[in-house]
């Protein structure tokens, strides 16, 4: 069978970014660290049960962009909140809809799972429009006011 996995690459915080994650997420763990001689080579760790591998490489060679993101489906806003307080915070950056950076300069979605049918507007096209029209509006994504859109 094949797998997939995310490969994350920094320049020298892997293992910070790693601890940093696995700290956030509930349901993760930090895997193997390899080192060549006294520096951090690669790491691996789970977040939520998703694989992901983290290397350092050369500084500045490759940076992240908001071409590629994580997303994350939230199930209620208390996640929603809690999540974007700790990837916003010791330098992460929120941007709109929903998405932000992180201090290591990861884009991240933050959205609720409710999203894809909010934004159908359960087939009626004005209401999908007032849901656009809200997100559009919006960094953080607010569960109660997309539905009441």
């Amino acid at each position: 069978m094949l797998t997939i996995t995310p490969f994350l690459w920094f320049e020298t915080e892997a293992e910070e970014a790693m601890r940093f994650y696995t700290s956030i997420f509930p349901r993760s763990k930090a895997g193997p660290v390899k080192r060549a001689g006294d520096k951090v080579f690669s790491v691996e760790f789970e977040l939520e049960g998703q694989k992901i591998f983290g290397m350092n490489g050369r500084p500045a060679q490759f940076a992240f962009n908001e071409s590629v993101s994580l997303f994350v489906g939230c199930d209620t806003q208390q996640e929603i909140d809690t999540l974007w307080a700790k990837l916003t915070g010791s330098g992460g950056q929120p941007s709109r809809c929903g998405w932000l950076k992180d201090q290591f300069g990861l884009s991240w979605q933050i959205v609720p799972k409710s999203l894809g049918g909010l934004l159908s507007g359960n087939g009626d096209p004005a209401k999908a429009k007032r849901v656009m029209d809200a997100m559009l509006g919006m960094s953080k994504l607010d569960i109660a006011a997309l539905e009441s859109a």
